[in-house]
């Protein structure tokens, strides 16, 4: 029988699926709430509630945004003809956090992972090319897409695709350079980092 309420106990469970969150810390921050005055979890429950109802998805990129269009997309300042493709948001975060990127940005949604049940049918790589021929159909100029996956097999089996259906296409296909570990997140990347590996970032051929 356990020494603890239901209702704690579930709360505890919930936290345990997170990301990174073990039993000892999904007790720690389920004590933490319980401990808060009713207002600031009245705060924090709203909070969480609206994720799902005051976030949606930016129907140009696939970035979380507030409206039709994210913040990115709906500046004019930014190259419409200078297209990053991240996994997932969080990398968009990463690398706007170094001020060293003018384009745009196509959230693929994740990676290839034939193990994970995940193809390119699963992401947003359909999307991507037709960006890229809407662009070129418009105005007739080159168009250079960073494929900014994570260093991994899955990520770079994924550029190697993408790659693939862009070529024919016509565009400037470049990576980030390799200053980032294998098996590292962009989004864990030191600013550094991820500013030398725009800079220098290398030509698919």
């Amino acid at each position: 029988m356990s020494l603890l309420p239901h209702s704690i106990e579930k709360v505890i469970e919930e936290l345990s699926k997170l990301p990174g969150i073990g039993p000892k810390t999904a007790s720690r921050l389920t004590f933490y709430l319980y401990k808060l005055p009713e207002t600031q979890f009245d705060v924090f429950a709203e909070s969480v509630r609206r994720l799902k109802i005051g976030v949606t998805v930016c129907e140009v990129c696939f970035n979380m945004s507030e409206a039709p269009l994210c913040a990115v997309c709906a500046n004019a300042k930014r190259n419409p003809r200078l297209i990053c493709a991240v996994e997932d948001p969080l990398d968009v975060l990463a690398l706007e956090q170094t001020r060293k990127f003018g384009g745009l940005y196509h959230v693929l949604g994740g990676v290839i992972s034939p193990i994970d049940g995940i193809g390119p049918e699963n992401l947003k790589i359909t999307e991507l090319i037709g960006r890229v021929k809407k662009i070129k159909d418009e105005s007739g100029e080159t168009v250079e897409i960073i494929l900014a996956t994570n260093p991994s097999l899955e990520g770079d089996a994924t550029v190697m695709y993408i790659a693939k259906q862009l070529k024919p296409l016509g565009v400037k296909l470049t990576k980030l350079a390799r200053g980032i570990p294998v098996g590292g997140d962009l989004e864990y990347t030191d600013e550094l980092t991820l500013s030398d590996a725009i800079d220098f970032r290398k030509e698919i051929t």
